[in-house]
């Protein structure tokens, strides 16, 4: 693959990960062009090594790479505590695989095909989001019934346990409780807690949405207003 001009790219390193060095070239065609300094690796053994070596703000990892699948790498760089942005790839239809993705700390997803204008559009949103400024001071925790969301800890209970969830988990419960009582659509939940100001798959929000419901509990405080969107009430 050619590489780019040094001199040209000023918004950092994306690494793709991905075996199929066609869907790698058109990616990185399209990253450059927006200014971005590309790597790429072609299996999972080698794109974990890249990470050290390339300093990357993003990784593109497809999840289905020889030697080392994309799991595997994701798992290995979250199990180090590391919050380096990651959008993974997957060919496959099932559920299965883009939820696990997703519990294994993916910050987003896409899937085989796609367009490169899209997941252009999607780097930058998972960057801008993953690099905003924090608010000033602290926010306080937010209660709904026997739910808590406490942004500033990090953490949430929910019927006097505590609850595991992943940064966009806690991110989308946090959204959701701010606004409790309110129908927030798919749209409205996409660009406030992924970024995205663009036209984007709301199969990501149900997807979120289901994980959360799960690790609650079967009385979740999380209501789906059919046709449009869902809302946080305990009045159920």
């Amino acid at each position: 693959m050619a590489g780019v001009d040094q001199g040209t790219a000023s918004k950092g390193t994306v690494l793709i990960v991905e075996d199929e060095e066609s869907i790698a070239d058109l990616v990185r065609l399209y990253l450059e062009r927006e200014g971005y300094r590309v790597e790429w690796r072609g299996d999972g053994r080698s794109g974990l090594a890249a990470v050290s070596s390339t300093r990357p703000r993003l990784v593109v990892l497809d999840l289905m790479l020889p030697a080392m699948d994309g799991f595997e790498v994701l798992k290995a760089l979250r199990n180090g505590g590391g919050r380096l942005p990651v959008i993974v790839v997957t060919a496959r239809e099932e559920e299965a695989d883009r939820v696990l993705g997703l519990e294994l700390g993916a910050d987003d997803y896409v899937t085989k095909p796609f367009s490169p204008r899209e997941l252009v559009a999607r780097v930058k949103a998972v960057l801008r989001r993953a690099e905003t400024e924090p608010a000033e001071g602290p926010e306080p925790p937010m209660h709904l019934g026997d739910l808590t969301v406490d942004p500033a800890r990090h953490e949430v209970t929910f019927e006097g346990r505590p609850v595991q969830l992943t940064a966009r988990e806690f991110e989308l419960l946090a959204y959701l409780v701010r606004n409790r009582g309110l129908v927030l659509t798919r749209d409205q939940i996409l660009e406030r807690v992924w970024g995205y100001s663009f036209p984007a798959d709301t199969r990501t929000v149900d997807v979120h949405i289901r994980q959360v419901r799960a690790k609650l509990g079967d009385r979740a405080p999380i209501v789906t207003i059919r046709g449009v969107g869902y809302k946080a009430d305990d009045r159920q």
